[in-house]
């Protein structure tokens, strides 16, 4: 009989392989199984070939190679295949052993699976992976949540493959995030600033192209400038790649030849609606993907680009202070938007019962992820300071980098308002972040207006308690 494997994989699309393969790198021996049976051959016999696996063409081949406590990890598409492969594999298990989930799922689908899992006497994990197929290859962010008893023993797998950060490249971006669900939560807030944070650049960039009339080459060194400061981020790196490269049937940069209609999986559309039923304003994401909606509808743009006018997106002012005064206007909208997410983290802790860490969650995303970025540190260092600290935009590091930029920033929005660009983004930050500076909003008139025309009652600055008006009887009568 053959050596046991410390791990099994099920699934073998791009992310499965390529995170398989990164466990094998790390001196683990892997069983993998993939339903179509052909693409564990051709691992096998491809780029796994004389390396430490052992292919299995059927689940119960594959529970068989593993040795007690088997750890069983999915990495299938999420839905109500996670839920038939998890009750094909629990007769299949024996108590203690762990099955894991790495797809993109929704928390309360690992929240409900989670109990059904213990229940059989077994431990569940549902675990958010993220970096692509490139950081699971080399090493992604994981934020592994769910059966407490079950982390000590994917831990040494998990932060040996895990990304790795710090002065000495030591520290993994994987940490116990918390039970049940918590661990896809985190990674589902992860994508919705993914989305903001894709948003952002590029209204930064449709500003310096239609209002600046910048090429690609004066965009990419644009942007590797930038790269080079306090934006420092993969997103900005990949986004200054982007504008290097041509297209392969002709002379023209490839970015210029792509449709302009983008496409979503949903996951910033479930953190948008989950801060709607927790009563937090998470716009960032919100316009992010109502963004993507409008890109959506190209042919009905395209007809009214006929129709409708607007003002020459034209800036005749000082090109490089424009672009400087869009560079501060983006990192001061990129910090609202973390903002906001760590935000509906610290209200999802308190509705679910989750002792999440924030400044962990922080360095989660720190490599390895879509969103790393250097000024996480800051982040970390914030809630290291406060752990807890109410929004970020109250920690002195960032108060101090939207109050230098807000001049800046109030520029931007405003011009691309009179030059017709459309910065939903920018906007909604810019929005939050007066709304949450200001002590007095025009609610007190809104109340006003719900219980004149249905009761609802309202409270008073002077007085505790709830009130009623009787307006129709109070109302000065406009005169004959």
């Amino acid at each position: 009989m053959s050596e046991p494997c410390d791990f099994g994989l099920i699934g073998l699309a791009v992310m499965g392989e390529n995170l398989a393969l990164n466990v094998e790198s790390r001196g683990y021996r892997v069983a993998v199984y993939n339903r179509t049976t052909s693409k564990v051959d051709e691992l096998i016999n491809g780029r796994a070939k004389g390396k430490q696996f052992v292919g299995c063409h059927s689940l119960e081949e594959l529970v068989s190679e593993l040795k007690a406590p088997r750890i069983v990890m999915m990495m299938v598409k999420a839905g109500p295949a996670v839920d038939d492969l998890i009750d094909t594999l629990i007769p299949l298990l024996a108590p203690g052993d762990i099955i894991v989930d790495g797809g993109n799922t929704y928390f309360a689908d690992t929240e409900r699976r989670t109990n059904h899992v213990e229940e059989q006497g077994l431990l569940y994990c549902g675990t958010g992976v993220s970096g692509g197929e490139e950081g699971a290859l080399l090493g992604p962010s994981m934020m592994p949540g769910g059966s407490p008893d079950a982390w000590p023993h994917v831990k040494p797998i998990f932060q040996a493959i895990s990304a790795k950060v710090g002065p000495n490249n030591d520290i993994p971006c994987c940490e116990w995030v918390g039970p049940r669900g918590a661990g896809h939560y985190v990674k589902m807030v992860h994508n919705g600033i993914e989305y903001g944070d894709m948003q952002l650049i590029c209204e930064a960039y449709f500003l310096m192209k239609e209002a600046l009339g910048l090429t690609n080459d004066e965009l990419y060194d644009v942007f590797e400038q930038w790269y080079r400061g306090d934006l420092n981020s993969y997103l900005i790196e990949i986004t200054r790649d982007i504008f290097s490269v041509k297209d392969g049937d002709s002379d023209e940069f490839l970015v210029d030849k792509i449709m302009d209609r983008a496409g979503a999986k949903g996951t910033g559309k479930w953190m948008s609606q989950l801060a709607l039923d927790l009563g937090v304003p998470s716009t960032l994401v919100t316009e992010a993907v109502y963004a993507r909606c409008l890109s959506a509808m190209k042919d009905s743009r395209v007809l009214a680009s006929k129709t409708l006018r607007g003002p020459v997106a034209r800036y005749e002012g000082d090109r490089k202070q424009f672009i400087e005064q869009i560079r501060q206007a983006l990192f001061a909208s990129k910090i609202c938007s973390y903002a906001q997410g760590f935000v509906q983290l610290q209200e999802a802790a308190r509705e679910h019962d989750w002792p999440l860490n924030f400044g962990d969650c922080a360095m989660l995303w720190r490599g390895g992820c879509i969103i790393r970025a250097a000024f996480l540190d800051s982040i970390k260092e914030a809630f290291d300071v406060n752990p807890n600290l109410e929004n970020l935009l109250l920690a002195p590091y960032f108060t101090d980098v939207v109050h230098r930029a807000q001049d800046s920033w109030r520029h931007v929005v405003a011009t691309a308002a009179q030059l017709g660009i459309p910065t939903p983004a920018f906007s909604a930050a810019l929005a939050y972040y007066d709304g949450y500076r200001r002590e007095r909003l025009p609610a007190n008139l809104l109340q006003a207006q719900r219980d004149y025309f249905g009761a609802h009652t309202f409270q008073r600055l002077d007085q505790e308690g709830w009130f009623h008006a009787e307006w129709i009887k109070l109302r000065k009568h406009p005169k004959d």
